[in-house]
């Protein structure tokens, strides 16, 4: 475990509540910025060799190209184990009628690969082990947090165990229920969708290609995205009745449901790891600062899962504030609102312009009628022949 050791040891320029892949990367963003770090996460340490057993972690994200920019910055990229991960070259989209599709390839957008398939667990291990070497990061796992207490030139957090530490800046990276949200009062809007997400790895009868396959369908959106191998990993939004009937299938059943929605696109679908679900929600928080106080990743914005950008859009938070820490010029005070300000301003519209485009599409494909059917696959097939509007689709996904 990283420590900062100084005199000082309980007073810090940014405390970082969240040591998940979003905060982490924020710590390991500021690593040579001269700031005083702590890293505060609740759960506890997941050890190096802990995917050792070759088994395929079913939590995995499309890792933008951006995305995976900030990560090799963070020294970060290379450090994942590359036979684990699954480059995209493709991407096809149908809707609910076979004939509605819409495609993108990374030779549209001039670049190698339109994303890469990656394992949660792999990305927190390699962030895990550039964090243990990180000079200017104290960390402390497990560690849960009381309370805080703002103050005008910083802020206290109380530690369960009695302890406390000081910190000019308060970073909430810590997820969807965000802690640290509700100690600063900021106020957030939820919907659910009455959805799940159901998650599963599978072994297929043919090769994927390198391709993402997304269905657009009366029960929902399903997508299979590749991994290394003849593999696949599912995520199913779907409602939650339909998503417990999934859950409740056997094995074999349950592989027969997703070859017949995904049209055997890929063959028999043989599962490799327990099916899984977790519900779907649409959070619209207020504020993304405070003063003292940040919001980055999940804590400041919840989307529908359907276009794989929610991770994106958490780096591209950590990479934004972390630029704004640095170039603070001669501003002391890290916490400081109109300093926040900035990282605010340069992140709330490309946040909002993509819950609305994921919440705008849920709500299309959601609803049923003959006439809205025959609107929504004739925009994919529209979409599908023009290419300047596929390029800036695809310009602001790659991020």
């Amino acid at each position: 475990m990283s420590a900062y050791s100084r005199d000082d040891a309980g007073s810090f320029d940014v405390a970082i509540v969240g040591g998940g892949l979003i905060g982490g990367s924020l710590a390991l963003a500021l690593a040579d910025s001269g700031l005083r770090l702590a890293l505060i996460e609740a759960s506890p340490r997941l050890e190096p060799d802990s995917h050792a057993n070759h088994d395929w972690d079913s939590r995995i994200y499309a890792i933008s190209p951006g995305s995976a920019a900030f990560l090799e910055q963070c020294e970060v990229w290379s450090k994942l184990d590359q036979a684990r991960l699954q480059p995209v070259g493709d991407m096809q989209i149908w809707g609910d009628d076979p004939e509605a599709r819409l495609d993108f390839n990374a030779y549209q957008a001039g670049l190698p690969e339109l994303a890469f398939i990656a394992e949660s667990r792999e990305i927190d291990r390699a962030i895990g082990l550039r964090l243990d070497a990180q000079e200017n990061l104290r960390v402390l796992r497990p560690a849960i947090c009381a309370a805080i207490r703002w103050h005008a030139d910083g802020a206290e957090i109380q530690m369960q165990d009695g302890t406390s530490l000081k910190a000019k800046l308060v970073v909430g990276a810590d997820g969807g229920d965000s802690w640290v949200r509700a100690q600063a009062d900021i106020t957030v809007d939820s919907r659910d969708y009455a959805q799940r997400g159901v998650v599963a790895n599978f072994a297929t009868g043919k090769p994927h290609g390198g391709i993402a396959r997304q269905w657009f369908r009366e029960d929902g959106v399903l997508a299979l995205l590749p991994l290394p191998g003849q593999r696949v990993s599912l995520v199913w939004s779907t409602g939650n009745d339909n998503a417990k009937y999934l859950l409740e299938l056997s094995n074999d059943e349950f592989g027969e449901a997703v070859e017949q929605a995904s049209r055997s696109a890929l063959g028999k679908m043989e599962i490799l790891s327990p099916p899984r679900a977790f519900p779907l929600r649409l959070q619209l928080v207020k504020q993304l600062v405070k003063p003292r106080v940040a919001l980055i990743g999940d804590a400041a914005h919840n989307l529908h899962p359907l276009a794989g950008q929610g991770v994106n859009l958490g780096f591209q938070d950590a990479r934004k504030l972390a630029a704004v820490l640095r170039n603070r010029g001669a501003q002391t005070d890290c916490g400081d609102y109109f300093l926040l300000r900035g990282y605010e301003r340069a992140r709330k519209e490309a946040i909002l312009a993509m819950q609305l485009t994921t919440d705008g599409l849920q709500k299309l494909f959601s609803k049923e009628g003959k006439i809205l059917s025959r609107l929504r696959n004739a925009g994919l097939t529209t979409t599908n022949r023009l290419n300047p509007l596929k390029k800036r689709l695809m310009q602001h996904a790659l991020g």
